[in-house]
């Protein structure tokens, strides 16, 4: 009798036991919060992404597929070395979060009570940054014929800023898509000469000098000794497939000053059918007046050489600050060859740091990587960059691995750019920053 009663609280207290267990991994309760943090970012209608992870019928679908994504982290995008640095626009996701993912996909998938959704994230539609406080419009669509190579565009916008603005927000957007492969929307300042000839709204090309072979010959010479491309405009914001829009601290801002005219670059590229494009940037402006300037400047380098079938060329680039400044942000820049890209710096104390590293490059996400912590560059720092570029035919995005490629605007040439953001006094540009007193002119000049 008693050994019975015993038997009787031992199952009681096992099925009490089995009743107690782990719930399992819903949509609305578990997965959707981990979608809403990490994924409907792009994953959303008019956003990059092909597949919109809104709802739980948009989503269920791609199920496997955000498994196979997550386990071998492809997805979200993010190519920088743990061991090197921390940013605060980290996309990896947390183990605990892909444990949730991977749960749900092998639990089949349920949907779980809609009751336990968290509230929708408030999306503006077309646009990252929020509803712009302006937005500049190319004015004509441009025409994309269905082949060809088409040289960099130029369209002057007019502000019609009647007022310095300081932009704590901005955000390059593409009208089509599928053949805009790049924006970059530069600043230029009143009085400043640089396409001077181009009619407002007018895609333009600018020519380039007929040079005798003494002064071409000079001109690459002078090249090589170039610590970084020149720009010839304030570098405002970008766009390229995975970028992520341009967004200042409080207390920092972009500068555009009264009178000025955006210039977008536009870099179309053909891919058998015909199609136009109208782009646009938004802008958000800061709410208080800003203590520092956000300026992006570069090292370069635009004379290599990569072999023919070579699988892996080094090239190199380094430049000194000339002022103090604030290291905010990386944007390493190649294009279908490129396989890896690092950034060091070496103080004027002669201590060497490595800032960031991105062992494996992917030209299909222009990734940006935010420091968590600014960090202070005294002057006489030397910024050095080390690239890495595949042109053998086990590079499946090689566009040729028998030619020998050198630097060039089109996808199928190669480039070799660290571009960065610092922060400096307001009055400080980025020639000021790149180039020394007697050299600032100079490289003026040339633009």
């Amino acid at each position: 009798m008693r050994f019975s009663l015993i038997l009787c609280v031992l199952a009681s207290v096992t099925l009490a036991s089995a009743g107690t267990g782990p719930e399992p991994v819903t949509f609305y309760k578990d997965v959707l919060p981990v979608l809403q943090k990490n994924c409907q970012t792009c994953h959303r209608p008019g956003e990059i992404a092909p597949a919109s992870f809104l709802t739980y019928d948009s989503t269920r679908p791609w199920a496997k597929s955000i498994k196979t994504a997550v386990l071998t982290k492809k997805m979200p995008p993010w190519f920088a070395d743990a061991h090197y640095g921390k940013f605060a626009n980290d996309r990896s996701l947390a183990n605990a979060d892909i444990q949730t993912l991977v749960s749900w996909v092998d639990a089949g998938a349920p949907a779980g009570d809609p009751k336990d959704a968290p509230k929708p994230m408030e999306w503006v539609e077309g646009w990252r940054i929020g509803k712009p406080d302006a937005v500049i419009t190319m004015p004509i669509e441009y025409q994309v014929p269905k082949s060809g190579t088409i040289d960099y565009q130029y369209i002057v916008i007019p502000t019609g800023f009647t007022e310095d603005k300081y932009v704590q927000m901005a955000e390059a957007r593409p009208g089509n898509t599928k053949l805009v492969h790049h924006i970059i929307a530069f600043v230029r300042e009143p009085g400043n000469p640089w396409l001077k000839d181009a009619k407002p709204g007018v895609p333009y090309v600018p020519k380039d000098p007929e040079l005798s072979p003494e002064d071409q010959k000079k001109q690459e010479e002078a090249e090589a000794k170039m610590p970084g491309i020149p720009f010839p405009g304030d570098f405002l914001v970008g766009y390229a497939p995975g970028t992520i829009p341009q967004v200042m601290k409080p207390g920092q801002a972009k500068l555009i000053k009264a009178g000025s005219d955006l210039v977008l670059q536009m870099h179309y590229t053909a891919n058998g059918t015909a199609g136009v494009d109208i782009s646009k940037v938004g802008l958000v402006f800061s709410k208080t007046p800003p203590t520092q300037r956000v300026v992006t400047i570069n090292t370069a380098n635009v004379t290599f050489s990569i072999p023919p079938g070579a699988p892996d060329t080094q090239v190199n680039a380094k430049m000194t600050l000339q002022r103090d400044a604030t290291l905010e942000s990386f944007l390493p820049h190649m294009h279908f060859r490129g396989s890896s890209f690092v950034y060091r710096a070496t103080y004027p104390t002669g201590e060497k740091e490595v800032l960031l590293s991105v062992p494996h490059y992917d030209f299909n996400w222009q990734l940006s990587y935010d420091l968590a912590r600014e960090k202070k560059l005294p002057k006489g720092t030397v910024i050095e960059c080390e690239a890495h570029f595949d042109n053998s035919p086990n590079n499946r995005f090689n566009p040729d691995p028998a030619k020998e490629v050198h630097y060039g605007e089109q996808t199928w040439e190669e480039m070799m750019i660290g571009f960065f953001d610092v922060a400096v006094p307001m009055n400080t540009t980025a020639n000021d920053l790149m180039f020394p007193k007697h050299r600032q002119g100079k490289e003026q000049a040339r633009n």
